[in-house]
């Protein structure tokens, strides 16, 4: 590699997109979203630079006497890093095909810088500091747009403080125990700090009763912002949860096939579209935890299979946020039961609708098929509580999720782009949206097509191990894809009716949490500030006693019943014990 490679490829790339996010203010408009489309294609470009040069620990140094590395490179980060630059690009189009404000693009890099700066970190301290600045800088994009977005980031910075602070203890335990911070030199996160690492990544993960942030969030800011909000956050915590527990653990792999259905299920629900989309975020991670947790049970194969649905899940869930996010901009409607007939309208749109619904269904042929299939095939090497025709209680969930995600996506493209005759007459996709869109929509085909897959394994960990494994394109694989396809059908168009009863009848579990937060936290506020008042009206009242005794001694000493000669004895004495205090006093300040 040259010496101005070398110099490139050892720049972070946090930094890059920091300065860029400065740049998008400081410049006229289209300057400054170039800046911002050159600083992302940075982040893109290096990593797959680094990918062919070699991995390796960059910028090791110490920091407050704790060695730290803050540019760390190996397969794992090189990963994250490709598909974070890509995607960063494609929504930065978006954005300004979307006529994001200048704010917002500004926010969303800074949140991007933060999102990389945890990708690459080489140790905990690092990471909790860019985990911390993530959920800061997340916050601000979602807050930027005002309105039912302000407190809805309250609530969502609530939960990513709670799962910050979670996370830091762990950090802590696991240095206490480990005496280091860096990955490098243990293999992921000291036992004694498990729980505390689970609940606090597990918050951005979207665990079941710890998601509700995600479909509170997502739909409320602009368009363009929910692009770059609906994969950061999420994916990052997936890695975050491989880094602290590589050797996985069934625990986590149960936890992921209940989030699929869960997801899936509450999806169904939505009439929202990125409120059904936020759902399957949840779900979709679902599958990377699988994947991740079956790593004691499967092996590597299992581990790429999760690392390999996180790459195609930044690229189709954000394609589906910005297809769903140009109906919104150009109808200006968010009920999807108020659109239908649009096919015809935005013909653009439809298609790539239909690329992201075909990506995360897993229809063969786009990327989703390789990734959901590889992580479906490690569960089905899982019989510890088998069901229904010899196979696992974890396969079941999977495919359940699998069926569900079916019936949502059919259920989202009926009621936007079908649903009778078109009421609304919008124009199509800007060109800039449109870019952004065939950037994203392009890289499903191409790392789902039989010819083509290959690329995506050559990308993941454990290549080698895993590629002579993988056969996607089998006769069962196939199979399995036509008959959840079918199910997904036939399942929506005969729950339909059953489906939208439960719509108005099956709240989440925030109907109840936030309610119950929010009452508690107000008799917190109003106990807490009723004692301090009680404390405060008894200690000013035994000081006025006090002083009025000093002042008073023989009065006081009158209502006690003392004798007047013994009064007077005492009053001076008090009388003299506060001229010498006086005179101490005088002279210690005169010193």
């Amino acid at each position: 590699m040259t010496a101005a490679g070398g110099l490139l490829t050892s720049i972070p790339p946090y930094v890059v997109l920091a300065v860029a996010a400065l740049a998008v203010l400081a410049l006229p408009r289209r300057a400054g979203h170039a800046a911002a489309a050159l600083a992302t294609a940075f982040t893109f470009g290096q990593a797959v630079l680094l990918g062919d040069g070699g991995t390796g620990a960059h910028l090791a140094t110490q920091l407050f006497g704790f060695d730290v590395v803050f540019f760390n490179v190996d397969q794992f980060s090189l990963l994250m890093g490709v598909v974070v630059g890509f995607l960063a690009t494609a929504a930065v189009l978006y954005a300004y095909g979307t006529e994001a404000p200048t704010w917002v693009t500004a926010f969303a890099l800074i949140y991007v810088s933060s999102t990389v700066g945890t990708i690459y970190a080489g140790d905990w301290l690092t990471l909790i500091f860019f985990w911390e600045l993530m959920a800061v800088t997340s916050t601000l994009l979602v807050w930027q747009y005002g309105g039912a977005a302000v407190r809805a980031g309250y609530r969502y910075a609530l939960f990513h403080g709670i799962g910050g602070t979670f996370l830091l203890g762990a950090v802590v335990v696991h240095f206490a125990n480990a005496g280091t911070f860096l990955f490098s030199a243990t293999t992921g996160i000291h036992p004694a700090a498990t729980l505390l690492a689970a609940i606090g990544i597990g918050i951005n993960c979207g665990f079941v009763f710890l998601h509700t942030w995600l479909p509170d969030t997502y739909p409320r800011p602009h368009v363009a912002a929910s692009v770059f909000l609906s994969v950061f956050t999420t994916k990052t915590a997936a890695y975050v949860m491989y880094r602290a527990f590589p050797e996985g653990g069934m625990w986590l792999a149960y936890l992921g096939g209940i989030m699929a259905v869960y997801g899936a299920f509450f999806a169904l629900l939505q009439y929202d579209p990125r409120r059904l989309l936020s759902y399957h975020i949840q779900a979709q991670l679902g599958y990377m935890l699988a994947g991740f947790g079956l790593a004691t049970y499967v092996g590597e194969f299992a581990v790429t299979g999760g690392f390999a649905h996180l790459f195609n899940n930044v690229l189709y869930k954000s394609l589906l946020f910005m297809a769903v996010g140009v109906v919104i901009y150009r109808t200006g409607v968010e009920d999807i039961r108020d659109m239908g007939g649009l096919w015809r309208e935005m013909p653009v749109t439809f298609l790539v609708y239909l690329v992201g619904a075909a990506s995360i269904t897993a229809v063969p042929g786009f990327n989703g098929f390789i990734s959901k299939g590889m992580v479906i095939d490690s569960a089905h090497e899982v019989h510890n509580v088998e069901l229904l025709f010899g196979e696992g209680l974890l396969w079941w969930l999977l495919i359940l999720g699998g069926v569900g995600t079916f019936m949502s996506f059919i259920k989202l493209g009926y009621y936007v782009f079908f649903h009778g005759s078109a009421t609304l007459k919008p124009k199509d996709a800007t060109p800039f949206q449109t870019a952004g869109m065939v950037l994203a929509g392009g890289a499903c085909i191409f790392f789902g097509t039989p010819l083509t897959y290959g690329f995506l394994v050559e990308l993941m960990p454990f290549t080698a191990e895993v590629a002579p494994e993988l056969h996607p394109y089998s006769t069962s694989h196939l199979t399995e894809s036509a008959a959840l396809l079918v199910a997904g059908f036939v399942g929506f168009f005969a729950l339909k009716r059953p489906l939208g009863w439960l719509a108005h009848r099956m709240p989440d579990v925030d109907a109840v949490t936030y309610p119950a937060m929010f009452y508690l936290g107000r008799a917190s506020i109003w106990g807490v500030t009723e004692l301090w008042a009680a404390v405060d009206r008894a200690v000013m009242g035994a000081v006025g006693v006090i002083e009025w005794t000093a002042m008073h001694p023989r009065e006081a000493l009158g209502r006690a019943g003392v004798d007047a000669e013994i009064r007077t004895g005492i009053g001076r004495s008090v009388l003299f014990l506060t001229v010498a205090a006086g005179v101490v006093l005088f002279v210690f300040v005169l010193s």
